[in-house]
Order: C-alpha cells, then sequence, then structure tokens
C-alpha cells in the first residue's frame, strides 16, 4: 500500500504545501505523528467518512483524480490540487515588532526634555550672570566714590598735617632771614621782610635797639649771622610804634607777613639773640591781644620765654608767617611778652 495519495500534478508525493498526507498505519489507532492530517474530502459527508475509516485503521477512499475542490476561502495555484478545510487551517499572525519605534519615540522625548533643562539652565546661568555684572558695577562704583571720600580726606589730614605746629621746621625755615644786629654798644634782632625791587633786603627791628647810635647820627648798623658781618642803614623809624625799617644791599629770603590777626590760644616760635646767642628759638602761643597803655594801638601778649636781645625778633605762626615783633617782657613776672603787630609796621612802613 502506498503511503498517500499520488497528485496528478506531482511526481514525488505532495509537493503543495497546502496537500496532506496519510500515513499507511495499520493496527490500532495512536498518536498521529506532529505532521498528520487528515485527509482530502470533496464533501463534508466524504470527511466523515474518511474519519471513521481512519478510525477503524482502513484505508480512506481514494478521490478522483480529476476532482478538485476548493473550501470557502481556499484557492489554489495549481489545477487538480487539494486544500485541506478551512477549519483545519491554522490561522498564523504575524507579529509585529513596534517596540524600536516607541524606543525611539521615547529617545527623542528624553532629549528634547534634556535640551529644554540645558536651554533653561543656561538662561538661569545667564541671568545670574547679569545680577553679578550688576553687583560688580554697583560695587565699583560704590569703590570709586568711597576712593573719592577717602582721597578727599586725605587731602584734609595733609593740609592740617602742613598747618600744624612744628617748630623744627618752622626754625628751619626762618633762621637763614633773622640777623643779629649790632648798633653802637646795643645789641638786638632784625629779620628780613617782603620783596626789594633793587635786588636789596628790607629788614625790621626795634626802635629802641638802634636809637642810641640814630640819635647819635649814626645810620649805620652791622648784620651778623654764621660770623659774617653784614653792613645796613637805618632807613626810618617810628618811635611811637617802636619800629625801624633798614636796609641792607645784599639779598636775603624775606618773610612773609600773617594776613590775618592773631587770636587767643595760637601757637608761635619767636626767634632771635637773647643775651647775643644767634638763632635762638622758644616757643609759646598767643596770651591775648591787648591794647597799649599809651593808646599806641594793640600789642600781642604770648608766654614764649624772651630775653635782653631778643628786641626786634620775629614772631612766627604755623604757617612761617610773621604775626609780630618781639618788643618787651615783664620784669617782675614770667611767661609775659609782649610783640608790636606786623600789620602796625607794614602800614607805617609800606614794605611788607
Amino acid at each position: 500500500m502506498t503511503s498517500g495519495y499520488d497528485d496528478p500534478c506531482s511526481t514525488n508525493g505532495y509537493d503543495d504545501p497546502r496537500s496532506v498526507a496519510v500515513p499507511d498505519i495499520a493496527g490500532p489507532r495512536h498518536a498521529a505523528p506532529e505532521a498528520h492530517t487528515l485527509p482530502a474530502a470533496h464533501t463534508v459527508e466524504d470527511a466523515y467518512a474518511a474519519e471513521k475509516a481512519h478510525a477503524a485503521g482502513e484505508p480512506p477512499a481514494a478521490p478522483e483524480a480529476s476532482t478538485s475542490w476548493s473550501p470557502a476561502g481556499a484557492t489554489s495555484d495549481r489545477p487538480g490540487s487539494l486544500a485541506p478545510p478551512a477549519d483545519q487551517l491554522r490561522r498564523v499572525t504575524p507579529v509585529r515588532r513596534g517596540w524600536p519605534g516607541v524606543t525611539a519615540l521615547l529617545l527623542v522625548l528624553l532629549l528634547a526634555g534634556l535640551a529644554g533643562y540645558q536651554t533653561h539652565q543656561i538662561r538661569q546661568l545667564t541671568t545670574r550672570l547679569a545680577e553679578v555684572d550688576q553687583r560688580l558695577a554697583r560695587a565699583q562704583g560704590a569703590d570709586a566714590d568711597r576712593f573719592e571720600l577717602v582721597e578727599a580726606r586725605a587731602a584734609e589730614l595733609e593740609r592740617q598735617v602742613g598747618a600744624a605746629f612744628d617748630p623744627e621746621e618752622i626754625a628751619a625755615a626762618v633762621l637763614p632771614s633773622v640777623f643779629r644786629v649790632s648798633a653802637g654798644r646795643f645789641t638786638g634782632t632784625a629779620f628780613a621782610v617782603g620783596e626789594s625791587a633793587d635786588g636789596g633786603t628790607n629788614l625790621l627791628t626795634n626802635y629802641h635797639v638802634v636809637e642810641p647810635s640814630y640819635l647819635a647820627g649814626n645810620r649805620r648798623v652791622f648784620l651778623e649771622r654764621d660770623g659774617e658781618r653784614i653792613e645796613a642803614a637805618v632807613v626810618a623809624v617810628d618811635e611811637d610804634s617802636d619800629v625801624a625799617q633798614l636796609r641792607a644791599d645784599r639779598f636775603f629770603p624775606g618773610l612773609p607777613p600773617a594776613p590775618d590777626e592773631v587770636k587767643s590760644g595760637q601757637q608761635v616760635v619767636v626767634v632771635g639773640a637773647p643775651l647775643g646767642l644767634v638763632d635762638s628759638v622758644t616757643t609759646g602761643v598767643v596770651s591775648a591781644l591787648r591794647d597799649a597803655d599809651d593808646s599806641t594801638g594793640p600789642v600781642i601778649q604770648f608766654d614764649a620765654p624772651i630775653n635782653p636781645g631778643n628786641s626786634g625778633g620775629p614772631v612766627i605762626n604755623s604757617g612761617k608767617q610773621v604775626v609780630g615783633i618781639a618788643t618787651a617782657k615783664a620784669r617782675d613776672a614770667e611767661g609775659i611778652g609782649l610783640a608790636v603787630p606786623i600789620r602796625t609796621a607794614c602800614d607805617v612802613f609800606e614794605i611788607c
């Protein structure tokens, strides 16, 4: 017995994948192999009979070779081929693998979110940098204002330091213009003042220093400094104010007169030649500005020590300006000296 039915369109069994084969099995029914299928039938009755014969172990009746059938919905691409019933066909649903597209979509969304986050971070960073720049600009402006304030205060301090009372500095600036003056048997002090148009030097001293020589008709006096003796002439005197003008042919730097009136408490330096000791310096303060007893004008009272020989010496303020001409001291007291205001002498001789 052959193992199947020959297809008239086939030479070696059932080449058509839609054909079925029934193995030649004798004896009782056993488990069919995995590829076992029922024989093809033309009608439902034939399929039922074939099933019964298969159950009884009998070979099924061979269908007519010229007969072919196709169940509803079944087709064959060769004439005479047999197709199994539609209910015996296994339906295969193709697997649709859609996960690559979903993954790609998720990646796109993830990248878009990351780009948006980075954009947000960049904007925040830009905003912070702008705020930092603004704060830095404000801080720099405040620093510039503080620097200007510090400069102004430093300038004020320099001005105050410059105006501070420094006897050493004052003496160094004043001494080259101060001389011991000899008039006969009397000595005192004289100092250069103002400027001269003809290259000489005008000097001031007290009248009582040159009075004996002047009354004797001797108009010649001598200026002494650093071992040098320089001749000068008595040009004019004012007995009431106790001042005298001298004139030397050589040039010496003149001391500037103070433009303002002195005030009590101002510190002063007195330079002179007490007892003939040249370049002697003492310091004190202005005690008061008083009127003289004989109504010859105001006098400056100060407490800097002076002695005979200081007469005619300059009284200097902290600005290295002459405020008065030392004239006298109290005989029975200490710390009471008197000076003629420099403005009095300048007004009398018009040389300041």
